[in-house]
């Protein structure tokens, strides 16, 4: 009698201890339970899913949110108001950091990444003709907003210019609306990487000044959903998220098969620019894709860390430790064979 209760005990502690011993990848439930809710931030995913019909196919119920971007996404994370969102490479590194544990659940990509980058480094009207290149970078004052995806495009940049932070001057300035064009403008920058519509009117507003754009020749397109790790570790929201990421792919092709629509829809009629400026995005953005593998995305997300970890004396880790491997094969799994969202080259 007393071995059977010891072997009891000994059972009821094991039983205990399970839910940390359960490896992080294991296999997601194929069931959806009813009532289960996904809280999203993802207006892009969202305004596809409603303009290709999609959106009437999901079984179960999405409250969107009008969040995007990683600082307004890691702080409804904190306050348990969302339970995934769509953003690019820094923000789940950065929140890591920050002891927020979030996992990225789902990748997308440009198919030509140097073709249609996201930035151009704009150059102030007064160095038009003297910044040409990234060598030029060195002696400049340059915009850089720390945590977020311009400023990694900067360290980047110097790096693959034989440069360091210590051959300029890293102006900190957030990149949120017209911030880097005015501070171009004004000549409180010299360079600053500016992206979407930003781009061209710049250049428009002030190229008769001199002010000029520079490719950098970088790959600047990564983006992803992601959810913090304790929506993850609920089998009924993990469920959830399986179905929804075969739907966000299923969008990023509609987009891809549908750029008169997506402009008028999107652009227009949501984010309320001109058609000119909806057409210059649709060439801008090109084709995005979807890759099986995150093997290289582990690397490129390795890379970005030990970068932003020299740069900002933080602890380097290990990009797998971001990554729910489990979500890897479904969103291009949702894809059939020959589909514009499948990756049918490789480009560094």
């Amino acid at each position: 009698m007393k071995h059977d209760n010891a072997l009891k005990l000994g059972l009821m502690a094991l039983v205990a201890l399970l839910p940390s011993m359960v490896p992080a990848q294991e296999n997601i439930p194929a069931i959806v339970p009813e009532g289960t809710v996904l809280r999203i931030g993802d207006p892009v995913t969202q305004t596809a899913l409603e303009l290709s019909g999609l959106a009437d196919e999901i079984p179960f119920r999405i409250e969107w949110a009008n969040i995007s971007g990683g600082p307004q996404t890691s702080e409804a994370f904190r306050a348990r108001a969302l339970d995934v969102g769509s953003v690019a490479e820094i923000p789940s590194i950065h929140a890591t950091w920050t002891n927020l544990p979030v996992r990225n659940i789902a990748y997308k990509e440009r198919e030509d990444p140097i073709a249609h980058p996201i930035y151009r480094f704009g150059i102030t009207p007064e160095l038009g003709g003297e910044v040409t290149t990234l060598a030029d970078l060195k002696g400049r004052r340059i915009a850089y907003s720390p945590g977020q995806a311009q400023g990694a495009l900067v360290l980047r940049a110097l790096e693959a210019a034989g440069l360091t932070a210590n051959d300029v001057t890293l102006v900190e300035l957030p990149s949120t609306g017209d911030v880097y064009p005015v501070a171009l403008a004004s000549g409180q920058v010299d360079v600053a990487p500016i992206g979407s519509t930003n781009i061209r009117r710049y250049v428009n507003q002030y190229g008769a000044d001199g002010a000029t754009v520079i490719d950098h020749g970088l790959r600047d397109d990564p983006g992803h959903l992601w959810s913090p790790q304790e929506v993850l570790d609920d089998p009924a929201k993990a469920a959830a998220l399986a179905v929804f990421v075969q739907y966000w792919a299923k969008a990023t092709e509609w987009v891809n098969d549908h750029p008169e629509e997506w402009a008028q829809g999107y652009y227009i009629a949501r984010e309320g620019l001109s058609q000119e400026d909806a057409d210059y995005l649709i060439e801008q953005t090109g084709r995005q894709v979807i890759p099986a593998s995150w093997d290289e995305v582990s690397a490129r997300h390795s890379h970005t860390i030990a970068l932003l970890s020299a740069a900002t004396g933080r602890e380097a880790f290990d990009a797998e430790q971001i990554l729910d491997r489990r979500f890897e094969k479904i969103a291009s799994g949702a894809l059939a064979d020959g589909s514009s969202a499948l990756i049918r080259k490789t480009t560094q």
